[in-house]
């Protein structure tokens, strides 16, 4: 099943169940944090709604129209599950490997997410402006103390999203010890949400199976494969709740998607390419400028995410 919400001049939107060919929808008279509140009721009357798109009913659906899935969340909750991102971090720029045997995670920005073709706006470029492609889950109510192997179940929905990141800024903040804020802006979120059994064998072990493709201005950046998280998304949900229980709709990020062949796939961040240039004693690869345009997508299930970085 693929979920969008609609803009309809409020916060929130409207929740629209999406046809397979993303060309009709139809709408559900809710938000997708009302359905995800009471999911036990509300999945199978969403699922009738599929049905109904299966047979040929609905509307035409405008993507113009589209907010991001939940335009505001109770909680994000980001990783860093993909060991070669941080081992070409630590080798580049001579950082002390972080010695812990859990879950890499922060806590960021949720209040706001933006659509998918919404342009972006940063104060300055000399902030290091880069993106970071990530796949990302939507959890039900997770009781705390959940176990790994309990987690799958609470998961209900799959998202594609960029997390963008301000370079300059992040390791100023980091040494205060207190994490990060304005290095952290709002995260642009593809326009579909799936649930997991709409992914096939491309959703296994906690994991999303397919290549995540980044181009910038038009020209291929990388194409690495979801699969290489070190932990999965049970084992993410699970270091999460230990110690508090997670509500509906939280988000919860798997860190910047990388492979251990990345001279052949790439990248989907200007940081990982910056690390790889370092140790090969290129010159770096700069960051962002206002009017560049990153795009991203991983098949056809997720939409497209395609963004203008502007000024503010």
């Amino acid at each position: 099943m693929r979920l969008a919400t609609r803009a309809d001049g409020s916060r929130d939107g409207t929740l629209v169940v999406v046809s397979d060919d993303a060309q009709r929808c139809l709408p559900a008279h809710m938000t997708l944090q009302a359905a995800l509140d009471d999911w036990t009721r509300t999945e199978p009357a969403l699922r009738v709604l599929a049905q109904r798109l299966d047979a040929g009913q609905g509307e035409p659906l405008d993507t113009a129209t589209l907010l991001a899935p939940l335009p505001r969340a109770w909680q994000w909750l980001d990783g860093s599950a993909f060991p070669t991102h941080g081992h070409l971090m630590q080798q580049a720029f001579k950082l002390p490997p972080i010695e812990t045997t859990k879950p890499l995670m922060y806590q960021g920005m949720s209040h706001r997410f933006l659509s998918a073709t919404e342009d972006v706006p940063f104060p300055s470029e000399a902030d290091g402006i880069d993106f970071e492609g990530e796949f990302a889950v939507v959890t039900g109510d997770v009781p705390m103390g959940c176990r790994a192997d309990e987690a799958l179940d609470h998961i209900r929905l799959i998202l594609l999203l960029n997390d963008w990141s301000l370079r300059t800024i992040a390791p100023v903040e980091m040494k205060t010890g207190f994490g990060w804020v304005q290095a952290k802006p709002a995260c642009s979120v593809a326009p579909f949400a799936v649930t997991p059994d709409a992914l096939g064998d491309a959703w296994a072990d906690g994991r999303v199976c397919l290549p995540l493709t980044v181009e910038i201005n038009g020209e291929w950046f990388g194409s690495p494969v979801g699969s290489a998280m070190a932990c999965g998304f049970h084992d993410l949900i699970a270091h999460a709740a230990r110690t508090r229980d997670l509500p509906a709709g939280t988000i919860i990020g798997s860190g910047t998607v990388s492979n251990a062949n990345h001279a052949k796939v790439g990248s989907t961040c200007l940081s990982e390419r910056r690390a790889i240039d370092a140790i090969a004693g290129r010159p770096l690869t700069p960051f962002l400028s206002f009017g560049d345009r990153v795009t991203m997508h991983a098949g056809d299930r997720f939409g497209t995410l395609g963004q203008r970085v502007v000024q503010r």
